[in-house]
């Protein structure tokens, strides 16, 4: 039997638009602080009633961002290369995340600091192979560099749209074989490097991409999104997934959503290396 799923979730005490770094950030039009609470509340819910073990970061006054934990560190066993983010006003976040992944067991590593990468927001397996978002926040150089430490095949995919600045947003794995992406965020090499690589290769439409369908999180079957995108949960349930919704509008506004609010501990669960010896 599986070891339950190990997931990493920050209270957004202190979450805001405080500063605008991607198309959804305005800062004239805010979050609403108890709105937020309670939709984080939710998924955090969500996901422990589906068997996911939920352990918290501290938020930090002054780091809006910081309850966007896939954007902490990349994780593989029990490695954490941490992020170099691009942006001055999410470079605080650094510290709080290596001391939290130190603290808890993880031999917490660092790239050049001339390296951009923002962890499992940008680098993400699906099989054996790890898929890599560049341009818009983490660099092609940084993904290669954290292939060669892993000693994994990495395939980097350019991003086109500045609304899919992460990998995260615009693609998720969901099984070994499976994934979800929006091809509109991709450029002709990315959406055919995936076709060739994924044998079956959900499409999510553009309504249903801005309403952050491929920002998803997978325990076992089941599959949590934010709400408006009730066709992608059609197509997940035909081939066997569960999937479920939950409001994150209030998180929308920042540019993120149930994944963006989550960093798998253990593993993704389409990570092949997560049950098999490397």
């Amino acid at each position: 039997m599986n070891a339950p799923a190990r997931i990493l979730m920050c209270p957004p005490d202190f979450y805001g638009i405080e500063y605008e770094i991607n198309p959804w950030m305005h800062t004239e039009r805010q979050a609403d602080q108890p709105t937020a609470a309670a939709q984080w509340n939710d998924l955090r819910q969500i996901l422990s009633g589906h068997g996911a073990v939920i352990e918290l970061l501290e938020p930090v006054a002054g780091l809006p961002d910081l309850v966007f934990t896939a954007n902490a560190a990349f994780i593989y066993r029990e490695r954490a290369i941490c992020s170099r983010f691009r942006h001055q006003q999410r470079q605080g976040e650094e510290e709080h995340d290596a001391a939290w992944l130190t603290a808890h067991g993880f031999t917490v590593e660092t790239l050049p600091n001339d390296h951009f990468f923002e962890g499992a927001g940008d680098a993400l397996f699906c099989g054996d192979t790890l898929f890599a978002g560049y341009r818009m926040r983490s660099q092609a150089v940084s993904h290669q560099l954290v292939a060669e430490r892993i000693g994994r095949r990495v395939i980097p995919l350019e991003l086109v749209d500045p609304y899919y600045y992460h990998l995260d947003t615009c693609f998720c794995p969901l099984a070994k074989d499976v994934a979800a992406y929006y091809p509109g965020a991709f450029d002709d090499y990315g959406k055919q490097a995936l076709r060739e690589h994924i044998p079956t290769l959900i499409e999510v439409d553009k309504d249903e991409a801005r309403s952050f369908a491929c920002n998803a999180v997978v325990v076992g079957s089941t599959v949590t999104t934010n709400t408006g995108c009730p066709f992608f949960h059609e197509q997940l349930r035909a081939i066997g997934f569960n999937p479920t919704a939950t409001p994150l509008g209030e998180f929308v506004k920042a540019g993120g959503s149930a994944k963006c609010l989550t960093l798998r501990l253990d593993g993704e669960d389409a990570a092949s290396w997560r049950t098999n010896v490397a």
